[in-house]
């Protein structure tokens, strides 16, 4: 896959309080990595909403501080030097859980474009913040616009996958006509 990105490239999504250091080989086939430092506070917006990938496996490894994952509603507390994976089409999500800064490598398999995903909302929220709300929640036509470029990658939890796919296949022209872009399109390959 060609990733229209450079290894190194730093962004911060202030709504979340988070920041995506791509500091990991960006093109690497199998496997999806990239680094995040979650401020106190940090994955309160968009991240915290539960969520589920049907065909990808995350993880979390924590290098520094403490993380919390919810997974299937199961609360973990993940700490320095531990990891917790997500299996395919499990409901999660995952938030900062010290006081302080915590430091985690996630990474996808199968890579799919998850670097495209999450570059493309990290510099959204960078350059169209009116495109969020104040919780750092994406309004819901930029989520049906991303969502639907990027089929199989993430669902809503709670949501059967077909009326997602079929509500944001109906929305993406809408949010189009309404001026929401992606800033990285999904790759051919």
């Amino acid at each position: 896959m060609t990733v229209a990105i450079k290894q190194g490239t730093v962004l911060r999504n202030a709504f979340n309080k988070e920041t995506f250091i791509f500091s990991k080989p960006v093109d690497q086939s199998g496997l999806a990595a990239f680094d995040v430092v979650l401020e106190e506070g940090g994955s309160g917006g968009g991240n915290a909403l539960v969520h589920v990938h049907p065909t990808a496996e995350e993880t979390f490894i924590v290098r520094s501080g403490r993380i919390k994952v919810v997974i299937g509603g199961k609360e973990l507390i993940v700490e320095a030097g531990q990891s917790a994976t997500v299996p395919p089409g499990a409901a999660h999500y995952f938030q900062n859980a010290t006081t302080g800064r915590a430091e985690l490598t996630v990474e996808f398999r199968p890579a799919q474009q998850w670097i495209r995903f999450f570059v493309n909302f990290g510099r959204l929220a960078e350059t169209r913040p009116d495109w969020f709300s104040a919780k750092g929640d994406p309004h819901f036509l930029l989520i049906a616009l991303v969502l639907n470029a990027y089929r199989g990658h993430l669902y809503l939890a709670g949501l059967p996958v077909f009326l997602q796919r079929l509500l944001f296949a109906l929305l993406a022209p809408l949010a189009r006509f309404r001026g929401y872009r992606l800033e990285l399109t999904p790759s051919n390959s």
